[in-house]
């Protein structure tokens, strides 16, 4: 049984000093059974009473009684046992609560029951329930069955009160039995501990003797191996013969390092050597690379100055405002390479102007000049940032191509010069096509 029993004596019972007897139940020949499940508001006091006090728990009474505000204390349980049993004597909200809360909490009961057809069925079903021990289920159940009769009700009220009354005479026994139980257990417990607390200081003791006793086996074992080895080395230093064994490998590692010493110095040598070596290679590669650079713009130059050797023609352009697209400005630079720059433009028929960047020439003449060419080109390393970005700005301005260049030797601005012949710069309309006819 999972739910505590209350007594189950009827409520006029246990304000009163006279015994009752079961006789009161009334009998009758001729029954009429109701057509469906009785409700709990409809079975006399005497149901009502064990149905509280076994298949509600004390939790569940405490938790109706808050729910619907009980007049009882929470703490006198007995209280509460009476007053929900007069509260549940009418259909009000709590007999409905209580009906709906055992309704669902026994619904396994329930319809175990529920395959009881007749009055002696239910009768023998609650005496196999009884016997197991599954008391508030089957309470709940057979009380409240459709088939169940005034009768059967008094036999199952008398068996609940008997049984209450068994386990009341048996509490005190129990109680005493429980409490020397627990002392005993507290004791043994109490043993427990101490045997384990002695068993760990054992167990700790001999766990470190044996660690003791491995590590002495481990040291007799090495030293059974030294003693051996020991025993051979005598054998062999006695015989001479380790004494020969000794000198020759001293020779033999004498001449070894002299020969590594002087592989070392070779190999120094020979490091110090390429390193040299690999200068002087990159050094002549950057030459040979520049040469060649210089060498095929050259040939660009020669065989476009060949090809044409005429300058601009006014009469190429639809008006004389176009002769200005004829012009290249280079904008940057070293001075002393300006004559050999402009030597190097004649040939191929364009006019150069030359602006040193703001170091003689001011930057303001540069809207000028840039407005007279068709091109503008700019060593950015021979020049300060404030005329390559001036330059880049004006050219933007006014439509017209800039081609920056690195390198102030005639290589870098024959390169430059190159890319201006090959289409590489946008230029426009008849300044593209004249280029185009030198470079052919």
């Amino acid at each position: 049984m999972n739910e505590s029993l209350m007594p189950v004596l009827p409520i006029k019972d246990l304000l009163s000093t006279g015994n009752q007897d079961l006789s009161e139940f009334p009998r009758s020949d001729f029954e009429i059974l109701p057509l469906k499940r009785s409700k709990i508001w409809e079975l006399k006091e005497a149901n009502r009473c064990p149905i509280i006090g076994t298949c509600l728990s004390m939790d569940e009474l405490v938790r109706f009684a808050q729910r619907y505000h009980f007049n009882a204390s929470l703490n006198d349980t007995f209280s509460l046992h009476i007053e929900t049993i007069n509260r549940i004597a009418t259909r009000n909200s709590v007999s409905e609560a209580i009906q709906k809360h055992l309704d669902i909490k026994y619904q396994v009961s329930l319809a175990r029951f529920k395959s009881a057809k007749t009055d002696a069925e239910v009768l023998n079903l609650w005496k196999r329930c009884f016997a197991h021990g599954d008391i508030a289920g089957a309470l709940w159940a057979a009380l409240t069955h459709k088939q169940v009769s005034n009768e059967t009700r008094g036999k199952i009220y008398g068996d609940i009160h008997m049984h209450c009354h068994q386990m009341g005479a048996g509490q005190a026994t129990n109680t005493r039995r429980l409490a020397q139980l627990e002392k005993d257990y507290a004791e043994m417990e109490v043993a427990i501990v101490l045997q384990k607390q002695r068993h760990v200081h054992v167990e700790a003791k001999l766990r470190r003797r044996l660690q003791e006793i491995l590590a002495e086996m481990e040291l007799f074992r090495q030293a059974q191996k030294d003693m051996k080895a020991l025993q051979v080395r005598l054998e062999t230093i006695e015989s001479g013969r380790a004494i020969t064994e000794m000198g020759q490998r001293l020779m033999k590692l004498t001449v070894a390092n002299e020969q590594l010493q002087s592989s070392t110095k070779q190999a120094t040598s020979l490091a110090q050597a390429l390193q040299v070596a690999n200068g002087k290679i990159a050094a002549l590669t950057h030459e040979r690379n520049v040469l060649a650079a210089e060498r095929d713009s050259l040939e660009i130059l020669v065989q476009s100055s060949n090809a044409s050797n005429v300058p601009c023609n006014p009469a190429q352009f639809h008006n004389a405002s176009q002769i200005k697209d004829c012009c290249v400005i280079c904008v940057g630079g070293h001075v002393t390479q300006f004559p050999k720059y402009r030597l190097l433009a004649e040939q191929l028929g364009i006019d150069l102007i030359h602006h040193d960047g703001g170091q003689n020439d001011a930057l303001s003449r540069l809207p000028e000049m840039i407005s007279r060419v068709a091109v503008a080109i700019c060593q950015t390393d021979c020049v300060s940032p404030a005329a390559y970005y001036r330059v880049k700005r004006l050219c933007k301005r006014s439509g017209k191509p800039c081609l920056p260049f690195k390198g102030s030797g005639i290589s870098s601005f024959t390169s430059a010069l190159t890319q201006v012949l090959s289409d590489q710069v946008n230029l426009k309309g008849d300044v593209i096509e004249r280029l185009k006819e030198i470079a052919v």
